[in-house]
């Protein structure tokens, strides 16, 4: 006889599953936030004048900005799209695990090489495969760890993308510490590069433990017997094409699913409880990816248009926009007003959201405001971006650049939280993760088409 009684839900104590989501979703970023902020230390050892005559002319432009980029986002892309391929044929813990694994290794190897003296052509080279690689696995990590999270509740996955929005600034604030010590620049780059071995690591352990706490366990237990009751479920409907449409309703099928109870004493089903569990299904039934995307094609344009104009101008431009103040400010400047106010700010337009939901999603007021965003294309191209060829400077004071950056970032974390936040809502519950999934396609599909872009604005200014 089956019991009515639910099993109590335990306490989360001292929000410690709360504090590893956090340090999950802090570790998904890092790699991208690691190498994007380091691009000055990259650039310096790409530019140095040990090759050619050390002059200008006599230098080879690598635009590691624009490759670091591009080779970043391109793995999210195409991971994305082999998503529903590869993660039910690889178990969750050895995607997790192990994808920490490479990602620590790859940073190791990154730190050792500021050691290593290497032509500059070899270093590029292994330098962007280490990129490719890294942010693979790390395309991996995020994908499982959505699916992890989502098995919570819905607390949880706010914890964990806050996690993610801070791991620029976090990254921003590990720079700053290393040019605050005042070391030469190998020392400096070392400590840097040690600082996301040691938050990978931290994350590793932090994932191994998770399974160890009650309240952790109770909800991925549940999740997993979820999914074997749907799985029952289907085995208990009658296959399509039997005879008379229903199959033999009175065969001997052992029977795990608890609706009323479907199970008779000779261990067959019930024609009332086949009727209900068929009913049930049918309610839940998917609608198909197209059908999905017809419903969410607008938040799918917003979501892509936004990283587009995002991720075309930075870090490719923003990154060589100079102060013209001169002396310790010099040092300070990239990793402050571009790398650390772009993460504060983006960070903060996501937050935003969860007091203001401006327009609303009927609105056609919100994707022309998104498009309004290329607005900051022109005007961030149009600052103190050095070298330059063929634009002149129009805004070149450090606080108009402060200023544009702040309504950029700002506005780029506020679209993309309300376009993710819409699109579930636009479908029905049981096509929700389908939303999802199109929406992180297209998401992917922004920062790619935004990275290639990047190239060609470059060589514009």
């Amino acid at each position: 006889m089956m019991k009515g009684t639910r099993e109590a839900e335990p306490s989360d104590r001292g929000y410690v599953v709360a504090i590893i989501f956090f340090l999950l979703g802090l570790g998904t970023l890092l790699p991208w936030n690691f190498f994007m902020t380091a691009s000055r230390y990259f650039n310096n050892r790409l530019n140095s004048s040990e090759v050619g005559n050390g002059t200008a002319e006599g230098r080879k432009e690598y635009y590691f900005n624009n490759w670091m980029t591009l080779l970043s986002q391109l793995p999210l892309l195409l991971f994305t799209l082999l998503n529903s391929i590869l993660y039910p044929r690889i178990s969750e813990k050895v995607r997790i695990a192990g994808s920490l694994v490479f990602i620590l290794l790859l940073f190791v190897l990154t730190a050792t090489l500021v050691m290593v003296p290497m032509e500059q052509d070899l270093f590029f080279s292994v330098t962007m495969a280490t990129i490719w690689f890294i942010n693979s696995f790390g395309a991996v990590l995020q994908g499982s760890l959505f699916g992890l999270v989502a098995l919570l509740p819905l607390r949880y996955s706010s914890v964990f993308m806050s996690g993610q929005g801070l791991a620029g600034t976090f990254a921003a604030v590990a720079l700053l510490f290393a040019i605050a010590s005042e070391a030469d620049d190998q020392s400096a780059a070392l400590g840097y590069f040690i600082t996301p071995c040691v938050g990978t690591l931290v994350t590793l352990m932090s994932y191994l433990l998770l399974p160890k706490l009650e309240f952790a366990r109770f909800f991925l237990d549940k999740g997993t017997m979820q999914r074997c009751e749907l799985d029952t479920a289907s085995q208990l409907l009658p296959k399509e094409g039997s005879q008379g449409g229903g199959g033999d309703l009175n065969g001997p099928i052992s029977c795990s699913v608890a609706n009323g109870n479907p199970c008779r004493e000779d261990g067959g089903v019930s024609r009332q409880a086949f009727v209900s569990l068929e009913v049930a299904v049918t309610k839940e039934t998917k609608s198909s990816v197209l059908e999905v995307l017809k419903k969410i094609w607008v938040m799918a344009f917003c979501v892509t248009f936004v990283f587009t104009v995002t991720l075309s101008v930075f870090p490719a431009i923003t990154v060589d926009v100079k102060t013209v103040y001169q002396g310790k400010w010099e040092h300070y400047f990239t990793p402050v007003c571009c790398f650390l106010l772009f993460n504060l700010m983006d960070w903060f337009g996501r937050t935003v959201t969860t007091l203001l939901q401006w327009p609303r999603k009927e609105s056609c007021w919100f994707p022309v405001l998104v498009v309004l965003r290329v607005v900051f294309i022109p005007l961030l191209m149009l600052c103190n971006v050095q070298e330059r060829h063929f634009l002149p400077v129009i805004f070149n004071h450090d606080v108009i650049f402060i200023f544009i950056m702040v309504l950029f970032s700002a506005s780029s974390g506020y679209f993309v939280c309300l376009s993710m936040s819409y699109a579930p809502q636009l479908v029905a519950p049981h096509d929700g993760e389908t939303a999802g999934a199109l929406m992180t396609f297209f998401l992917a599909l922004g920062l790619s088409l935004g990275a290639a872009l990047s190239f060609l604005l470059r060589v514009i200014v």
